[in-house]
């Protein structure tokens, strides 16, 4: 955050350098609080970087010792008299702010703030987090932390942490299962993120780099992602975050990564909006934070989870296999009850499985007992396999058919000296890229069939649900690199905030939006029960009258609407009738006049909304149901602006689609006109980003009779 002098204009503040790779790969690091005590943290930082193979020139700082490991110490960054690429500072916070000023006399490039005691801890402690930021900014040297548990980059063997995870390097023996297709953690957590590693190593998984973010006061998760991007060593990214600080910096990071083909998972902790926080409108109240993140996420191929266990299974599945064609899975399984079990859990993910074709069971058939089943799942039962393996033979035959497009072997796995996988086999099957294959044991998984398992290319999963959640997601990514690219449709005209306003009222809103083809054509705003005659008079019964009024946003709630009306004495009625309610139940709210508008024709009810999100920006929401969305929870969300095609995908996103095409016997709905609208909505809240708050339009009618739309009612709140 900038400091006061700062935001006074008292410091000079030059370009600041984009990440570059001599981050993650340093030709030279000095240690700024190194010491020889390995109880410490900052000493096992020391250590663990002398000891994992790292081949640069490394400077300890320390002003109590001579020499560390054999490396000669300096009493201060600046006697070093040789280029520095990364300074890594570990002492306590108070003297951090004048490290880091030294790191940058010194000419350090960046700078890894291990220490804590910043930010997060609030009060005075943020000030010197403020004092770290204005260096960088006067300066141009990056810092990455504070607060940060480090890096470590396994390709270079580059080693700027003291995660334990480091000491267990030398023992693990575990093959690689897709040494090609390394995985980058970018972590706001450094425990986790070294978690996810852990717990990725003991499947087989290669890794290039695990970063932890901290603090994050500089350098952001977005910086480290979008380098990831870029990284030749890296295919795919696994983010675990509670919050994105940049979120264009994130965007554009995610959709350089989709252009790059590299699939990237995040792990979003946070995603329960804190209790229904009190709304204005329907869509703020349907549009929390965690929305906004999924609407990105959706609109950048983003592969969600939400633990590290799934994060590992996702990465498992786009690490090891080829994209598939489709969602059917063929099985293999020793187990009948585990070959139920699996295609129930896989049902859950969108997955089928297909019965096999009478000419492919015929075959399947010749390879497993009388008493096995191959319909699919093929059951080739225990003495099937006690014979020697068939699985592979028979998921070959099922690669070779067309008749699924992902594949599952389900082994027991328990035994330390055999198990029915032929890694060979998984491998070509693989290596081919016509199909994934995973593989799920139903028993625990001895480190043998873990092995055998990821010398085949695959990765053993204790998890049927894994299984199912990692082709489901590399099936959506498969769906979303296959997808033609948004068409932004036509930006409309500059919308300026009225002065002084901070709601607009129906009319005044549609007025506002006119641009967009918002304008309400043919309402009338009347001040007395004769005006509103005349305005029905002229319309046609029947009308609707609604109050009209900036401090009544649900007017209903105060009585404010009559619809329906037949005639002139209906209105004139009406009108008395909605002017006393809303003097009764809201007696301080300034009063425009009363809306008079031709009546809708019934048809399928929507609510479109708009959010203006603190990290992305506007949001749209499009709901089922109208008044009663909050009733039904059917919501999509999407980021502002797209075009009518997007528009129309998104309504057919909804639970609720089948209505649009004739559900029971009704007539079915154009979407043309409605996906035109929405397209027109998301393109004023991009035109009005920095001064809209909200908007809704509810309930948007769409008609089966070719009348099209009618938005019957509309509200704009502004920012503060």
């Amino acid at each position: 955050m900038p400091s006061g002098r700062e935001a006074r204009g008292e410091i000079m503040t030059v370009q600041q350098p984009p990440l570059t790779e001599r981050f993650f790969w340093p030709e030279s690091m000095a240690f700024v609080g190194a010491t020889s005590d390995l109880t410490k943290l900052r000493g096992r930082l020391f250590a663990f970087t002398r000891t994992t193979g790292y081949t640069g020139k490394l400077y300890p700082i320390s002003s109590r010792e001579a020499e560390i490991g054999g490396y000669p110490c300096h009493a201060r960054i600046t006697d070093v008299k040789a280029p520095i690429d990364l300074a890594v500072v570990a002492v306590p916070a108070k003297y951090v702010p004048d490290a880091v000023e030294d790191c940058a006399a010194a000419g350090a490039k960046t700078v890894m703030i291990i220490s804590s005691g910043f930010a997060e801890e609030g009060g005075a402690a943020t000030e010197l987090q403020a004092r770290i930021l204005d260096t960088a900014r006067r300066t141009g040297i990056r810092i990455a932390g504070p607060n940060s548990e480090g890096f470590w980059n396994g390709v270079g063997n580059v080693c700027a942490t003291f995660s334990p995870v480091i000491e267990t390097l030398p023992h693990d023996d575990m093959p690689h299962a897709a040494p090609h297709r390394r995985i980058g953690i970018v972590s706001q957590s450094g425990g986790m993120g070294f978690a996810i590693f852990t717990r990725g190593r003991n499947l087989g998984l290669t890794f290039s780099h695990v970063v932890s973010t901290g603090n994050e006061a500089d350098l952001s998760a977005a910086d480290y992602m979008g380098a990831m991007v870029g990284d030749p060593d890296t295919q795919v990214i696994v983010m675990l975050c509670e919050t994105i600080r940049d979120g264009a910096g994130f965007c554009r990071a995610a959709k350089a990564a989709a252009e790059a083909g590299k699939p990237v998972i995040v792990c979003k902790l946070g995603r329960s909006d804190a209790g229904a926080r009190a709304a204005a409108s329907h869509t703020a109240a349907l549009t929390g934070t965690h929305s906004a993140y999924r609407a990105v996420f959706r609109k950048y191929g983003i592969l969600e989870a939400t633990d590290m266990d799934e994060a590992v299974a996702i990465a498992a599945a786009v690490a090891t296999c080829p994209l598939p064609r489709g969602r059917r899975v063929g099985i293999v399984t020793a187990s009948g009850g585990g070959g139920t079990a699996a295609a129930d859990i896989f049902s859950d993910f969108g997955l089928s499985v297909p019965e096999l074709s009478p000419a492919l069971q015929a075959r399947i058939e010749t390879l497993v007992p009388p008493h096995a089943s191959a319909l699919n799942p093929v059951d080739t039962t225990a003495q099937g396999q006690s014979t020697g393996p068939v699985s592979a033979e028979i998921c070959e035959m099922m690669e070779a058919s067309g008749e699924v497009d992902m594949l599952v072997a389900i082994v027991s796995a328990a035994r330390e000296k055999s198990v029915s996988l032929e890694p060979g086999r998984i491998k070509a099957i693989l290596e081919r890229g016509a199909l994934p294959m995973l593989a799920w044991t139903y028993t625990l998984a001895s480190k043998h069939a873990k092995h055998t398992a990821a010398q085949g290319g695959s990765v053993l999963s204790t998890d049927a649900r894994h299984v199912g959640l990692g082709l489901s997601k590399l099936a959506d990514y498969a769906d979303h690199l296959r997808a033609p690219a948004d068409d932004a449709g036509d930006p409309g005209p500059v919308l300026t905030r009225p002065p002084g306003a901070r709601v607009l009222s129906e009319y005044e809103a549609r007025r506002w939006l006119s641009g967009y083809g918002l304008g309400g054509a043919g309402d009338v705003l009347a001040d007395t029960p004769d005006a509103a005659i005349a305005a029905a008079e002229g319309m046609g019964y029947p009308v609707v009258l609604k109050i009209q009024s900036p401090d009544i946003l649900h007017k209903t709630e105060v009585g404010g609407v009559r619809v329906n009306l037949p005639d002139a004495a209906a209105v004139r009625a009406a009108f008395g009738n909605i002017v006393s309610n809303t003097a009764v139940h809201a007696p301080a709210a300034r009063v425009d006049g009363v809306l008079v508008q031709k009546m809708a024709p019934r048809g399928v009810e929507l609510v479109v909304g708009v959010v203006n999100d603190a990290t992305f920006g506007p949001i749209v929401m499009l709901g089922a149901g109208g008044v009663s969305v909050e009733l039904f929870g059917d919501v999509v969300h999407y980021p502002a602006p797209f075009g009518p095609a997007r528009a129309e995908a998104l309504l057919r996103g909804l639970k609720s689609a089948p209505l649009f095409d004739g559900f029971r016997g009704a007539a079915p709905i154009d979407l043309a006109p409605a996906a035109a609208l929405i397209s027109r909505i998301s393109h004023a809240a991009a035109a009005g980003r920095d001064i809209i708050a909200e908007m809704e339009f509810n309930p948007v009618i769409l008609h089966s009779d070719g009348s099209g739309i009618s938005v019957a009612d509309a509200v704009v709140i502004f920012r503060d």
